[in-house]
């Protein structure tokens, strides 16, 4: 639908376009911005993500910048003078920093000629990651009531659809919607109490690159090495890795050198790996919505892939509890706040566009918080945008020269003890006159002949004689503050939208429950009815349809007699002889399969007086 949504664009219309994983979202206004003067602004939430498609952009020399939280100052003003001054084609940025007064004042000036809004199902309080932030879009719609605005998600529910039409002010109801179907993907669920080893023996009896998602970073590293002594090739990843490191594990396991991707859900966004032949879930996904965006990244070169999720009493009973702690009281959520201020040293009114080290379980320790407490709250204040947590640490030293080449080759000659470094930085990294570049200090002084800390000492004093401009690497996560601190007071949240963002919550964990037990209907069709489509086909390779298909019958033949028997007995039990005459259409033996499938995936209860009845909650679905 790539050719519609763009048409749409071009033509000035508010669009929505709701396209399933690896559907090609980002085409679909990068085209339309580049066939338009002036400039795209990108609303995103994922960092990640910006940096990729900045970096894909800028190599193939088209003017892109991403602004976010932790940029440096110089930084961030170099970028709203591009974009001032018409030499930017695309402007991505976080939702926090519509907040921002300075972007404000900076924007009027700038000339915008598409408005995209991507995972925008954040602005949905039914979606599953609300952003509080994403209501001021609307806003900024103000100063350019002429330009369209352009909406995509991989997943929402027809509830979350209207609701994002709705806080986007779209005019007219434009929506652009891809089937989530996907018939090369089998969807299969196992109840599983030793998870370890069934993975193993999935892995070790398939061919093909695999990603096994787990909730923990620990994890990750315990499994991948479980994985290596079975002679499967894996490592691990997680936001907690240098960014370096990272980007190696990657660059390995897309050419092919790592096999299996042990990893949290911080590896996903910007992965267009054609060839993965399986995703297993180890952990519980968050909802039904991150496993489809997870379970999608399988098989996107159209071949027979597998998405594979484990579970068992235990993680349904962890999930119910996590759900509960996932929401602290609202009180406690502003002493956690008032802590973290006291932990910074910040005195109230200070602290705005500032970033802090922050070791979490330091912190619980000194004051006495819970670990899943303390970061269930920080995610909330996170979401109402007075601050923001970088998890990761690890990016990138940044570098920019400020003078021009004439000035730096007449500083080279009165200080020629720099002139290594100097030309050396010069041949490394292109377009520092012009912009910041990441640069890894390592390499360079190994590509120089020097010591890592001889380069990070000359770097950061030329930086104080403003030679040139030098931000060191943070090796840490930080927490930057959105706003100045505030009287908890002033901390504000709303008990209407607290317990709206709750609800929901709830409610997705119990699709999340609803599709982990119900055995007696596709995968497939149950993830599209979840998604709005409801008239989806069994799609014949999933667990339950792999189970059916053992009865010899065919899926219409199961279908009809199973719809037939179901009905029969909505209102009462019945023996095994009563059933069989009032399906006069089929075989005994047909119908005999089919009432032995549906009692050994508990469908049917076998009550003491041998009379068959449907179990309860079948009941209560009916």
């Amino acid at each position: 639908m790539q050719e519609e949504i763009i048409d749409s664009v071009l033509s000035g219309k508010d669009t929505f376009a709701l396209l399933p994983t690896g559907g090609g979202k980002s085409l679909t206004f990068q085209i339309p911005a580049l066939l338009k003067p002036g400039c795209c602004l990108v609303i995103t939430p994922l960092v990640a993500l910006m940096k990729d498609q900045v970096d894909r952009l800028r190599k193939m020399n088209i003017p892109a910048r991403a602004l976010y939280t932790g940029m440096y100052y110089n930084e961030i003003e170099s970028i709203y003078s591009n974009a001032i001054h018409n030499k930017l084609k695309f402007l991505y940025i976080s939702p926090e920093r519509l907040l921002n007064q300075t972007f404000q004042m900076a924007l009027v000036k700038m000339e915008i000629n598409l408005i995209a809004v991507d995972e925008a199902h954040c602005i949905s309080q039914w979606g599953y990651n609300f952003r509080p932030p994403y209501l001021r879009i609307a806003e900024i719609r103000d100063f350019y009531p002429q330009v369209p605005l352009l909406a995509l998600t991989a997943t929402a529910t027809p509830k979350v659809v209207e609701d994002i039409l709705d806080k986007l002010r779209f005019k007219t109801r434009n929506v652009f919607r891809s089937s989530f179907e996907r018939r090369n993907l089998a969807y299969r669920v196992y109840k599983e109490n030793d998870k370890t080893s069934k993975i193993i023996h999935l892995l070790a009896n398939s061919k093909g690159s695999a990603i096994v998602y787990v909730r923990n970073r620990k994890k990750t590293r315990e499994l991948a090495d479980i994985l290596v002594k079975n002679k499967i090739a894996a490592t691990s990843y997680h936001a907690g890795l240098d960014n370096r490191v990272r980007s190696q594990r990657q660059h390995a396991w897309n050419l092919g050198q790592i096999r299996v991707m042990v990893a949290t859900n911080a590896f996903g966004m910007g992965i267009d790996k054609p060839d993965v032949r399986q995703v297993i879930h180890y952990s519980l996904p968050d909802c039904l919505e991150s496993y489809f965006q997870e379970a999608g990244r399988a098989g996107r070169d159209g071949k027979t892939s597998v998405a594979v999720l484990l579970y068992n009493n235990q993680d349904i009973g962890h999930a119910k509890k996590q759900l509960t702690e996932s929401f602290p009281d609202i009180k406690i959520i502003r002493n956690i706040y008032n802590a973290l201020g006291n932990y910074f040293n910040i005195p109230e009114g200070s602290g705005k566009d500032l970033g802090y080290n922050f070791r979490i379980t330091e912190f619980v320790n000194d004051y006495g918080f819970g670990l899943l407490t303390t970061y269930s709250a920080i995610k909330l204040l996170e979401k109402e945008g007075f601050i923001a947590f970088d998890e990761s640490g690890g990016h990138y030293s940044r570098l920019k020269v400020l003078l021009n080449n004439e000035q730096l080759y007449r500083f080279i000659v009165e200080n020629p003890k720099f002139e290594k470094l100097l030309k050396g930085m010069l041949r490394s990294y292109g377009g520092l006159f012009t912009d910041y570049v990441d640069i890894y200090e390592k390499q360079l002084a190994k590509r120089l002949e020097m010591k890592p800390e001889q380069v990070i000492n000359a770097l950061s004093y030329l930086s104080k004689l403003k030679i040139l401009s030098y931000f060191p690497i943070k090796s840490q996560p930080q927490i930057f503050y959105n706003t100045v601190r505030l009287p908890v007071v002033n901390i504000g949240f709303s008990k209407e939208n607290y317990q709206n963002l709750k609800d929901a919550a709830a409610q997705r964990l119990e699709a999340l429950i609803s599709f982990l037990t119900n055995n007696n209907e596709c995968r497939s069709i149950q993830l599209l009815r979840y998604f709005g489509e409801e008239h989806g086909n069994r799609c014949g390779i999933c667990d339950v349809c792999l189970s059916v298909n053992e009865t010899g019958l065919n899926a219409l033949e199961f279908g009809q007699i199973e719809t037939k028997i179901k009905k029969m007995l909505t209102n009462n039990a019945r023996h095994l002889y009563e059933i069989v005459p009032l399906i006069p259409d089929f075989e005994e033996d047909k119908i005999l399969s089919v009432i032995e499938w549906l009692l050994d995936n508990g469908t049917l209860i076998r009550q003491k007086d041998e009379r068959l009845r449907l179990s309860n909650e079948l009941k209560l679905e009916l």
